[in-house]
């Protein structure tokens, strides 16, 4: 699974796409890169209406591979390396998103899946043995 990231893209249309196929992650955008393990402000994050050409710090422009077993450390460092942006993955934690600092290690799967939210299952007791030869 690849996104393309033209000239012409916002950061909407890169965020719609990854977070079509992954419903429980985002990918933001920030004006300042993270030190791994660090988070980004709030107040550093980049407006969906922003257009990739406005904030890359490089003139390249291709396909951003976001399959299923990449890593976010590895989706980031694409991002960083490849296109001269800063990103930062976020998984959903029930009505909250968290960055992905502690868990960049993980695929995009996993954490994707770790977002799903948990069924509501409701115990049953196993059935009693029937102990007709008493």
């Amino acid at each position: 699974m690849q996104i393309y990231i033209s000239e012409e893209a916002t950061v909407g249309d890169i965020q719609d796409r990854f977070h079509t196929l992954y419903p429980y992650l985002k990918l933001e955008f920030f004006r300042k890169p993270h030190t791994k393990g660090e988070y980004s402000p709030e107040g550093e994050k980049i407006s969906p209406e922003t257009a990739i050409e406005k904030i890359r710090m490089r003139d390249n422009f291709g396909w951003l591979d976001i399959s299923y077993y990449r890593t976010a450390a590895a989706v980031e460092y694409d991002c960083s390396h490849i296109f001269g942006l800063h990103a930062q993955v976020m998984r959903k934690a029930g009505t909250l998103w968290l960055e992905t600092t502690s868990t960049d290690n993980w695929t995009l799967e996993e954490l994707n899946n770790a977002g799903r939210p948990a069924k509501n299952h409701t115990f049953q007791w196993p059935e009693a043995p029937d102990n007709d030869n008493e």
